[in-house]
């Protein structure tokens, strides 16, 4: 399953990746959502999909691997369908995961991980090319943690610009107006 936003004249197409498919991580979730409106609001079209196994999606989980085929897919439609744009990436949590391993192959212009799922990937297989990284995370995040973060970020040779939230958990219950704004003011 696929939805897209559209604006008049998209100056971007935005791709989201949703939170973990066994945790009940699907395109509907409310910080994916939020990154779909910032980014139309930003002017650019944005794509949300299922990973494969989600909703009405053909095939199963597959720890990661195929969920960045499935993102590396949708990069390449939506390349056909908005030829010339510049492309943003993003995810929220194993979605964040899928969006920096997609980052490596792809090269968008800008690219926004909301409380990365930093557990899924050893520090020194990332290998990101020139761009725009925003991460965002949550204060008092209990399912990816501040500090596990912080430790991961110290490992890393290339550095986003990061945007701690305050009050914030995993989900962002009450505090999805920050997410937004902070993404506003990054770019």
């Amino acid at each position: 399953m696929l939805v897209e936003t559209t604006v008049a004249e998209p100056d971007a197409v935005a791709l989201i990746c949703h939170p973990h498919p066994l945790h009940g991580g699907t395109l509907t979730n409310k910080v994916v959502h939020q990154l779909a409106k910032t980014f139309n609001d930003m002017g650019a079209v944005s794509v949300r999909f299922n990973f494969r196994g989600v909703g009405g999606s053909e095939g199963e989980y597959d720890e990661g691997r195929g969920e960045v085929d499935d993102l590396l897919a949708i990069a390449g439609w939506a390349g056909e369908r908005w030829p010339g744009l510049p492309l943003w990436l993003a995810g929220f949590s194993f979605g964040g995961f899928i969006a920096l391993h997609g980052a490596q192959r792809l090269a968008p212009r800008r690219l926004v991980t909301v409380a990365p799922a930093v557990n899924y990937f050893p520090a020194e297989s990332l290998h990101l090319p020139e761009l725009d990284w925003l991460l965002i995370q949550g204060e008092t995040d209990d399912i990816v943690p501040l500090a596990q973060v912080k430790h991961w970020l110290d490992s890393l040779n290339c550095q986003p610009q990061f945007v701690l939230i305050e009050g914030a958990g995993h989900f962002f219950h009450g505090r999805l107006s920050a997410l937004r704004q902070a993404i506003i003011d990054a770019f």
